[in-house]
């Protein structure tokens, strides 16, 4: 049965509403990675970086399920939800370096910029073919119940995933073996410059979850305490051996598709204008001030903070050396073989012969 919005909303009555600290954890993580887009952006825009894609305007849908996890629980992301990993600890330093692709990227300068991962908070890379991240989460997922392990896997993509056939192989699977995955598919109406009527016929996205026999749930992804209620009942479920869910969320993308897209060129400004009243940071803060957990005060003293912490975090990222050239040849075996120590030998040997 798929869940609708008007059935979605009541689910925010349910028990599994955000507490004070977390709300105000999650109002934090979301304007602090607004701040991070915003600078990423432009360091872009001034030749200092050559890629970004950020998720300006979809901040709530994926945050907020990420703080429903545990941390003993794996995230399968797609382009816009890395900075799950800020919230659940990932160093900033480290997550900027990666978009440098530098030698404080924990991945060694190895992999585009805007695909972070970290085994140390439990998050994949993301390889940048459409859906490819699905079937992998769904694996993970069986692998975890074989071991009787209790961690559940998010699989995270965007609305453009759904035409994949990645999608229908990882969506079948999990449906049939019940495996603990929860998917979730930001549906920002702009799949780079294919809209949604241009995507499906159906009527939402969670609708497509009846075809697998598991449940579907469309949510306003620019309410994070929606969001979240959806994403702990299916969380729970999967961790108690009931099997995946598909959620929707309904959310828009702000800005362009990653910093090489002109979305003036398939986009009405007007439906930007009009989402942008919607903006999850504004909404977020309204509710947070008339429950009386925050007021402007705090709200400039946040927004001061963030600022010298991400510029301080750039310029160390941005200063940092390139990864030292002996790391090509690691991360391969656990014990290199010999052909490999020769060729790094003799690489190594190259390099010294060229500078002296």
């Amino acid at each position: 049965m798929v869940t609708r919005a008007a059935e979605a909303k009541k689910a925010v009555e349910t028990s599994h509403k955000l507490d004070g600290a977390e709300a105000l954890r999650l109002y934090r993580a979301m304007v602090r990675i607004r701040t991070v887009d915003e600078r990423m952006m432009t360091l872009q825009r001034q030749g200092r970086i050559g890629f970004y894609g950020a998720c300006t305007g979809q901040e709530a849908a994926f945050l907020a399920v990420a703080i429903a996890l545990e941390p003993t629980d794996w995230i399968f992301p797609a382009l816009r939800e890395s900075a799950a990993m800020l919230l659940r600890g990932f160093p900033l330093v480290p997550y900027l370096a990666q978009v440098f692709g530098n030698s404080l990227d924990e991945t060694k300068g190895r992999q585009m910029p805007s695909h972070p991962a970290s085994r140390s908070v439990n998050q994949v890379s993301w390889g940048s073919c459409i859906g490819t991240q699905l079937p992998q989460a769904v694996g993970a997922a069986m692998a975890a119940k074989l071991r009787g392990d209790k961690a559940v896997m998010l699989a995270a993509m965007g609305d453009g995933a759904t035409s994949s056939a990645d999608f229908h192989t990882a969506m079948n699977f999990a449906g049939v073996w019940k495996v603990p995955v929860v998917f979730l598919c930001q549906n920002n109406h702009w799949a780079i410059s294919v809209s949604s009527k241009g995507q499906t016929a159906s009527e939402s996205y969670a609708i497509k979850a009846m075809a697998y026999g598991m449940p579907g749930i469309k949510v306003d992804g620019n309410d994070p305490k929606a969001v979240y209620a959806a994403a702990k009942e299916a969380i729970e479920r999967a961790r108690s051996g009931g099997g995946p869910t598909l959620i929707e969320c309904e959310t828009y993308r702000m800005g362009a598709h990653s910093s090489s897209d002109d979305p003036t060129r398939y986009r009405d400004q007007a439906e930007v204008d009009a989402w942008a009243k919607r903006d999850p940071i504004e909404r977020f803060h309204g509710e947070l001030v008339a429950e009386g957990l925050w007021d402007e005060a705090k709200e400039k003293a946040l927004r001061e903070e963030l600022l010298a912490e991400v510029n301080q975090a750039i310029a160390t990222a941005e200063a940092a050396a390139d990864p030292a050239v002996e790391t090509l040849f690691d991360d391969v075996y656990a014990n290199q073989p010999w052909n490999l120590v020769e060729q790094k030998n003799e690489c190594l040997a190259s390099l010294a012969a060229e500078k002296a």
